[in-house]
């Protein structure tokens, strides 16, 4: 087996037993994202110097005491990081003078300071080799909103790798890093980890500190890993979670040992389906797996229960008020005055804000800007946005009542496998509904992971979706990792020359 398909759990083990360098690991990882990255377009910032640097450091103490010291990963580029590049994929925070057509002079955006996970990585010896793609400010599902050029998937390099967190999943299901972050708004870890088939995770909102990552809808936004198992998931989460003072957010629910809680048992469990999430022209084979995988857990003596979240259809036309109205607030820093892009030739500091954000910003970040703006007028407030926020209510109490009957709901995560490069591209609507089972998790503020449960007949993977309580990330894991066990999906890899 090649050092870059190495879980990590292996990686570590071999790292202990001084089987393997730290250093060794992540130059089979350079090398790998220098063979194949120009066919994914994943990685779009390199901190290769800095990695090897790291490795050395970690190697010369000798010590891997922990399960992530030595190991190699990648973040998506809305992760700051000290001295590395983070532009949020967007040219507002770019080198204007690169060659992308726009004019004035600036640079691109370099952190002074670490988010507080890439810190909590860092402090267990984890190395960080660079940023991954992501949609613009991760506004999109495909990653074809990104300044960079959209990801492609490894599994059939014509179709999206999903988003927005698209390039880590890519990047971790072609072998680039052992591990990635990414950030999931309305689905942007799901998704992306289900079309590359491989295991991601969305927290609890409040769960994992998103201090240091570039905010898109700051009451949706949360942040995790995506892995090649379940247990690799389990391993990261154990890092990052827990309290941050510099995020008011988080919470001081305890953490538990994550790892420890996949004991392969999942006898007793009770699984909800919703009837909901299979709608008509969903792709038969992603409700067959699905439903197969039902058939996994009850033969590991799991209870299969049918149940009901009535509110489910409410979910991306809520989504998609109050994302934008967060946004156009969040949006509002970026004004070429302190960083990023900025014009040379203006006439007064109107003209200066209009141009910088016009040359800057993308079509899909004006679009929720003036959604989000347009909803939050006056006027318009109490039809569009105190609307959502009574459904985003009763959508989460949905979820309450359900958690009443049954431990875990299991459904899919995407209506279809992963789709064609240019496909939804001027029809911004039908990229919307690819949330379609992905918004109401968001709404309820609750945990859901995406776990590989087969392929299409076209080859291309398909993910199971488990949502579990608030702060009972532990339950998903275990029933996740008890199916990834009784499977092999987990273990197919893309084929990539």
């Amino acid at each position: 087996m090649s050092a870059t398909a190495l879980t990590i759990a292996q990686a570590h083990d071999k790292l202990r037993k001084k089987e393997l360098s730290s250093e060794e690991l992540v130059r089979a990882c350079i090398e790998r994202i220098e063979a194949v990255d120009g066919k994914l377009n994943a990685v779009v910032h390199r901190n290769f110097e800095g990695a090897l640097e790291q490795a050395k450091k970690v190697d010369s103490n000798g010590k891997f005491d922990h399960p992530l010291t030595g190991i190699p990963y990648l973040a998506k580029d809305v992760y700051c990081e000290e001295g590395v590049p983070t532009t949020g994929c967007s040219n507002v925070l770019r080198n204007p003078t690169s060659p992308d057509g726009l004019r004035g002079a600036g640079k691109d955006y370099i952190p002074p300071f670490d988010s507080t996970t890439t810190k909590r990585l860092k402090a267990v010896g984890a190395i960080s080799m660079g940023k991954t793609n992501t949609d613009e400010f991760t506004m999109g599902a495909s990653t074809e909103t990104s300044c960079f050029g959209v990801t492609r998937c490894p599994w059939d390099l014509t179709c999206v790798a999903g988003g927005s967190s698209g390039g880590s999943a890519a990047a971790v299901s072609a072998d680039e890093c052992i591990f990635a972050l990414g950030t999931d708004t309305g689905g942007s870890i799901r998704e992306p980890a289900a079309f590359c088939g491989i295991a991601g995770i969305r927290t609890t909102y409040g769960r994992t500190s998103r201090y240091g990552v570039m905010s898109m809808a700051s009451s949706l936004d949360t942040i995790g890993p995506l892995g090649k198992t379940i247990e690799d998931l389990a391993i990261i989460l154990q890092a990052i979670a827990g309290k941050d003072l510099k995020d008011g957010t988080t919470s001081d629910v305890p953490v538990p040992d994550y790892r420890a809680e996949l004991t392969g048992n999942v006898k007793g469990l009770k699984i909800g389906i919703p009837k909901e999430y299979f709608i008509p022209g969903m792709h038969p084979e992603i409700e067959a797996s699905v439903r197969d995988a039902a058939k996994v857990f009850e033969s590991l003596g799991a209870k299969i229960v049918d149940i009901s979240l009535p509110h489910t259809k409410y979910g991306v036309a809520t989504y998609y008020i109050l994302c934008p109205c967060e946004v156009s607030s969040n949006m509002a820093r970026y004004d070429g005055i302190r960083y990023g892009h900025t014009v040379q030739e203006k006439d007064n500091l109107v003209e200066y804000y209009g141009r910088v954000r016009s040359e800057g910003f993308g079509p899909e970040v004006k679009r929720r800007i003036m959604i989000g703006t347009y909803a939050l007028s006056a006027g318009y407030f109490d039809a569009y946005y105190r609307k959502a926020q009574k459904i985003r209510t009763l959508i989460k109490e949905d979820f309450r009542a359900a958690y009443e009957k049954v431990d875990v709901i299991i459904s899919p995560v995407t209506p279809t496998p992963a789709f064609k490069v240019g496909a939804h591209t001027d029809d911004p609507v039908s990229m919307y509904l690819e949330d379609a089972f992905l918004s109401g998790q968001v709404m309820a503020g609750i945990p859901a992971l995406s776990v590989p449960c087969g392929f299409s007949k076209e080859g291309l993977p398909m993910g199971l979706q488990i949502t579990g309580q608030q702060w009972k990330e532990e339950v998903i894991l275990r029933a996740a990792h008890a199916y990834e066990q009784a499977t092999e999906w987990q273990t197919k890899k893309p084929t990539l020359s």
